[in-house]
């Protein structure tokens, strides 16, 4: 999938990963902090187990991953997508990179019975939430914010409280 005129990043291919592309998946999400790392194998099962569920953002001909979003289907609630990273490379922010990730992938066509997104967000993670709310405007839907995870109790205070985001019910738009 190409974007459009104007875009920062002319040649910009959308897809789902494959195992492939495990390392530039850990290494974007290396160089975007206050996202938490994970495991090099857990971005390998990212893009192959959650393939289906994850996209990734390339320039043509450039193994440099420029951005990806992990997610998946919550186990007793298929209706609902949980987005677990979204990370966009410092070169492509403000391209409006990480809003065409989440709308491409919810508009495909293997998600198409999804009516809710939920993701956590640190309380002071202003471009999440930014990104997040023009998300659950453009689908026409409404957030509830909860906290999931508090940081004394869950986190031993290494880490601020995550709040949950349900995002939903989600108007599905045309492709």
């Amino acid at each position: 999938m190409g974007n459009g005129a104007g875009d920062a990043h002319p040649a910009l291919h959308l897809r789902s990963p494959t195992p492939d592309d495990g390392v530039a998946v850990f290494e974007l999400i290396a160089r975007c902090p206050p996202l938490d790392p994970n495991s090099r194998y857990c971005n390998l099962l990212q893009c192959s187990h959650f393939a289906q569920t994850s996209i990734i953002a390339h320039a043509e001909n450039a193994a440099k991953a420029l951005g990806f979003v992990s997610g998946y289907r919550v186990p007793d609630r298929p209706d609902t997508l949980f987005v677990w990273q979204v990370a966009v490379d410092e070169a492509a922010r403000g391209t409006g990179l990480g809003s065409r990730l989440l709308e491409a992938l919810l508009t495909r066509p293997a998600l198409a019975d999804c009516r809710y997104l939920e993701t956590t967000i640190g309380p002071d993670n202003r471009a999440s939430w930014r990104l997040f709310e023009r998300l659950a405007k453009q689908f026409g839907a409404v957030i509830e914010t909860t906290t999931l995870f508090e940081s004394q109790r869950h986190f031993s205070g290494l880490h601020p409280d995550e709040i949950l985001l349900r995002i939903g019910p989600l108007e599905r738009i045309a492709d």
